[in-house]
């Protein structure tokens, strides 16, 4: 775990060719604050699908997305392509299938396959078709155990046709649901299931009728529906429009300094789920408009699949790399014991962008580490601030050292930060927020303000009151914060990231406990590799030895110690931690299939394990921080 120490003098970032910040800000008597980009809106294109046929015309033999052809005997092997032009003349097929089978606005297509050039195909062969897209979490049909999410997913969705690429492996997910006239399209068959394969969908040639269809596409029409986590219950359907896609893709574009060589491809590799906005919509359709080509990594950031996103990188050198904050951290460790796989993940490498977390101060050190040994100069770290029911609506999209920002309104969306409690809400109003919910008008009454803002449940604050174009900083989820005995509030995601940071590498992520207690604990998962080399102990037989050794108890205590003492209060200080083992649960709502932690639903699972850290005496194996 070795980083290369950090130089008194740092070198200077790379270029950002984006417009500095710039933003109208205006107060109001009881507290609440607008705020809104100086910077106008990009013209919009008209629709995702008209935008794949101007990319294919423009370059009909570039590639669009990469995929590892699977092997007999399993296991994966080397890249198959498809071309823009291929991909635009096959999605035709696909929706001129799905026309003739009378399809419309009111037949969805359900998705329940991951990533693939197949479900694009199938996605953008709908759009063509104005039929809605329904992307749902794999793990639902895969990974759960009662499927009781997909069940409330396609009872919401009511669709008309089903897509399963690799039909056996969700043959179990299939037979949970009442599939009575709904079709199953797969390009494997299923035993005892009447299928149609993928191949007669694209074997279909194209008549006037999707042009005719495609002349009905407009800013309003419904694209998708998206599924919220459930992080508070079961998943909210989200509808999305062409004109939410695309206004996120006119906002970006409107922050570019410089426009894009006319023979430089951007290349991209993505592992995180087209059934979220950050990969399915703002992933997808800014390599679309970029006219790019996206490989779709197979790996996690999971132990014994992350050395699939490592061999994808060693041959690709993307422009750009999104992911997740807990990648970082993989791939961090990866690039210290490996200079050649840094030297290529930097070679091309623009700036590095990261979302959905905060990211903490170690890994961002450790990444602006490795990028100086790698090319002399600093990377640009960016991020997007949104939601399910928002797309984004705030990007940090200037050079900066500061991590946990969430940046400044994009161009477009509006800002409303009212005050609740010691806090400012985050509100939003824009062409990137949501209609509504699939049918629950309730809740999306419910949603939104009497001015139309919608409202996200998290908080947000000026970096500098005096200076507000130095941003915005993530303060807590709105619902998630709470009070110790003494009546102090703890900022539980403020927390939890300096937590994760201050235990670097041991602990991967973490809930914070303390609701009416006197004072603050954590709940902690930690990276058992990590685990064993600060263990050193060849006697520590299994994880649970090794986490309870003197070797990890010291290092907590001597790293917490150092973070307590910076601490300023109580709220902010950690008394007592216990490592678990039991990995989070998508069926009981601790975890989504991006790897975020649910806090609310983590701690109401656990209770058993929060009374063990407040017990008195504490128990073995909680670990007790005494300064």
């Amino acid at each position: 775990m070795n980083v290369t120490p950090r130089p008194t003098e740092l070198p200077p970032f790379k270029p950002l060719p984006q417009k500095p910040p710039s933003v109208d800000v205006r107060r109001e008597p009881g507290g609440t604050i607008y705020l809104r980009s100086n910077h106008a809106l990009a013209p919009m294109h008209r629709s995702i699908a008209h935008l794949l046929e101007t990319r294919a015309a423009a370059h009909p033999e570039r590639r669009f997305i990469a995929e590892r052809t699977p092997l007999d005997g399993g296991g994966l092997g080397d890249w198959r392509f498809i071309t823009y032009g291929e991909a635009d003349a096959r999605a035709s097929s696909i929706a001129q299938a799905l026309l003739a089978r009378g399809f419309d606005e009111t037949t969805p297509l359900m998705i329940l396959s991951g990533n693939s050039i197949a479900h694009a195909l199938m996605m953008l062969g709908a759009m063509k078709a104005r039929v809605p897209v329904a992307p749902v979490s794999v793990a639902y049909s895969l990974m759960s155990a009662d499927h009781g999410k997909l069940r409330h997913v396609f009872a919401t969705v009511q669709p008309s046709m089903v897509f399963a690429e690799q039909g056996p492996f969700h043959a179990r997910a299939l037979n949970a649901l009442p599939l009575d006239g709904v079709e199953i399209v797969t390009s494997l068959p299923i035993a005892d299931r009447a299928t149609t394969p993928l191949d007669e969908l694209l074997g279909v040639t194209p008549t006037s009728d999707v042009a005719n269809s495609l002349d009905r596409i407009g800013h309003d029409t419904i694209a998708k529906y998206l599924f919220t986590s459930g992080s508070t219950g079961m998943p909210k359907g989200a509808v999305q429009t062409h004109g939410m896609m695309c206004a996120v893709v006119a906002a970006q574009e409107a922050l570019r300094t410089e426009t894009q060589a006319p023979d430089e491809i951007p290349e991209s590799l993505e592992w995180m789920p087209w059934n979220h906005i950050s990969a399915g919509n703002i992933g997808f359709n800014n390599n679309l408009h970029a006219g790019g080509t996206v490989y779709l990594d197979a790996g996690k950031p999971l132990p014994g699949l992350f050395d699939e996103t490592i061999r994808n990188l060693r041959e690709i050198s993307p422009l750009t790399f999104g992911s997740a904050p807990i990648a970082f951290n993989w791939l961090a460790d990866a690039m210290e014991r490996d200079a050649a796989l840094r030297d290529r993940f930097f070679a091309r490498l623009k700036f590095l962008a990261y979302g959905g977390a905060t990211l903490s101060q170690d890994i961002y050190e450790r990444m602006q580490a490795l990028s100086i040994a790698a090319t002399g100069c600093r990377i640009p770290l960016i991020t997007m601030y949104g939601a399910t029911e928002t797309q984004g609506v705030t990007v940090v999209h200037w050079v900066t050292e500061r991590v946990g920002l969430i940046g400044l309104p994009l161009p477009g969306i509006t800002i409303k930060l009212v005050p609740n409690g010691t806090k400012l809400e985050v509100r939003v109003k824009g062409p990137t927020v949501t209609p509504g919910y699939l049918g629950r008008p309730d809740l999306t009454r419910a949603a939104f303000d009497e001015e139309g803002f919608y409202s996200l449940g998290d908080a947000a604050k000026f970096v500098d009151e005096s200076d507000p174009e130095k941003g915005l900083v993530f303060d807590g989820r709105v619902t998630e914060d709470f009070k110790l005995v003494s009546g102090t509030w703890v900022s539980v995601g403020t927390l939890r990231a300096q937590a994760v940071s201050a235990a670097s590498p041991l602990i991967q992520d973490c809930v914070v406990c303390g609701h009416d207690r006197d004072y603050v604990a954590l709940l902690a998962w930690p990276h058992l590799t990590a685990a064993k080399e600060i263990c050193a102990d060849a006697s520590c037989a299994t994880p649970r030895d090794t986490l309870g050794s003197p070797g990890v108890k010291a290092f907590l205590c001597d790293r917490f110690a150092a973070h307590n003492a910076a601490q300023p209060g109580s709220s902010s200080r950690v008394r007592r931690i216990l490592l678990m083992l039991d990995p989070p649960l998508i069926d009981a709502h601790e975890i989504t299939d991006k790897g975020y932690i649910n806090q609310r639903a983590t701690l109401e699972r656990r209770k058993h394990l929060v009374e063990r850290l407040y017990a008195s005496p504490p128990a073995d194996d909680v670990v007790e921080i005494t300064c």
